[in-house]
């Protein structure tokens, strides 16, 4: 299993910017006066309260995110301070960030070896030395410029979608199993593949407009 930031944030105790009682660095409510909290500079699993991993159950990272945007809905907040208020729209902001970044696979492997001290920049990870991937996205975009119908369009869609599916396998071991380099590989594979998939949708748009 992957350790990255193995210390509990969410047992982390910071004294309540209103009343000065102890509250948890991940809350967005002080438990002793209810008082919106500033957010704090926690990871992104952290924020939403959910274990720091590849494997996200994403169903249930859309309900934990929907109820607590519900939470610090402005409706909420309409005769509080404009402390509070402010306050409820930094919480708002910093958990939709979270909630974007994490429930994207692409963007939740690139967080995740960001983590570990590895940057995947756009051409690829530093770490990557492994020229078959650039072969291979030059390959893939050679066929995607002849292909010229709807019908070789599905098939290149279809083909890249079941190869994004055996890479968010191979991705999920690879953070289980602590392995950095190949979890930057697979990462800067699924760049490549994912813009892949936005192309071919352009190119389908184009075929039908």
């Amino acid at each position: 299993m992957i350790e990255v930031n193995a210390h509990t944030t969410e047992t982390t105790l910071k004294p309540c910017w209103s009343c000065k009682g102890p509250t948890s660095v991940t809350s967005l409510f002080c438990p002793t006066c209810k008082a919106v909290q500033p957010p704090a500079p926690v990871d992104l699993f952290a924020r939403m309260g959910v274990a720091q991993g590849f494997d996200v159950d994403v169903p249930a990272l859309d309900r934990l995110y929907f109820d607590l945007q519900r939470q610090l809905h402005p409706d909420r907040f309409a005769t509080k301070s404009p402390k509070e208020k402010a306050l409820s729209q930094q919480q708002a902001t910093a958990l939709n960030d979270a909630y974007e970044t994490l429930k994207d696979p692409l963007k939740r492997a690139d967080y995740l070896v960001h983590l570990l001290g590895v940057d995947v920049l756009p051409e690829g990870c530093n770490l990557v030395r492994d020229q078959s991937i650039l072969m291979e996205a030059m390959e893939m975009r050679e066929r995607l410029a002849s292909a010229d119908t709807m019908e070789a369009l599905n098939a290149i869609q279809r083909e890249t979608k079941a190869e994004i599916d055996d890479v968010l396998t191979g991705l999920s071991l690879a953070f289980k199993g602590g392995d950095i380099e190949g979890a930057c590989q697979l990462t800067t594979r699924l760049k490549y593949l994912d813009k892949m998939m936005g192309e071919v949708r352009q190119g389908r748009a184009r075929l039908l407009s």
